[in-house]
């Protein structure tokens, strides 16, 4: 189930945590300085509210996720309209710089974990470039095609081994939120971020999509 620190908003009957940026950076805080929270952020927008609703899985992974951002500004203005005038928008990418920026003095190790080859350390090193003083616990980008069950392990135990107090995980939805639900009990990371196309964003592969979209799709009602 989502945190209890976090009020969520019945959107199309999927529950959106009722928050801001800085509200998304003190639970991501207090998840960290309890070590084994093991907790899932996923990012939200109207294509995948719906995608949850076709989706028996998918919507209880947002279920039981601690939190899910309301990526897309419909979001933000539905929740305003139920009552909720704290909430702001959260884009996956924004969350991204907003936590590196503000956990340099905290001391927290990311882990890169998607992209295409070659992306993941061109985020790590654009990031750290960025934000001096970033600790970059390590990156991975895993092949498209279903990993086996030993590259799984494998993975698994690189990202445990280099100890990062956040798990960015760019797999684009829904793989990257099946990822971390399937694997969250097995790492030892407090946190686990799904934040898409973020990784290209970042690292420069990609522009920045204009306003109205998000990473990880059109915001939109229509369509």
């Amino acid at each position: 189930m989502q945190s209890q620190n976090v009020e969520t908003v019945n959107i199309l009957g999927i529950g959106v945590s009722a928050i801001n940026m800085q509200l998304a950076l003190s639970i991501i805080d207090d998840w960290i300085k309890k070590k084994d929270a093991r907790q899932v952020v996923c990012v939200a927008n109207v294509h995948t509210i719906m995608e949850a609703r076709r989706d028996a899985q998918f919507r209880q992974i947002y279920r039981h996720a601690g939190m899910v951002t309301p990526d897309g500004m419909p979001l933000v203005w539905v929740s305003h309209l139920q009552g909720f005038s704290q909430v702001g928008r959260v884009y996956g990418p924004d969350l991204l710089l907003a936590v590196c920026e503000s956990g340099i003095e905290k001391g927290y190790r990311h882990f890169f974990y998607g992209g295409a080859a070659g992306v993941a350390p061109r985020l790590a090193e654009s990031l750290a470039s960025r934000f001096p003083g970033l600790q970059v616990a390590g990156t991975l980008s895993p092949p498209f095609r279903e990993l086996s069950a030993d590259e799984r392990e494998k993975d698994i135990a690189t990202i445990n081994a280099a100890m990062p107090d956040i798990v960015w995980v760019g797999l684009g939805a829904p793989k990257q939120e099946y990822w971390m639900f399937q694997n969250r009990a097995d790492l030892h990371a407090p946190v686990l971020v799904g934040v898409g196309a973020a990784f290209d964003f970042h690292a420069g592969s990609k522009s920045r999509l204009p306003h109205g979209c998000s990473a990880s799709g059109w915001n939109g009602f229509s369509g």
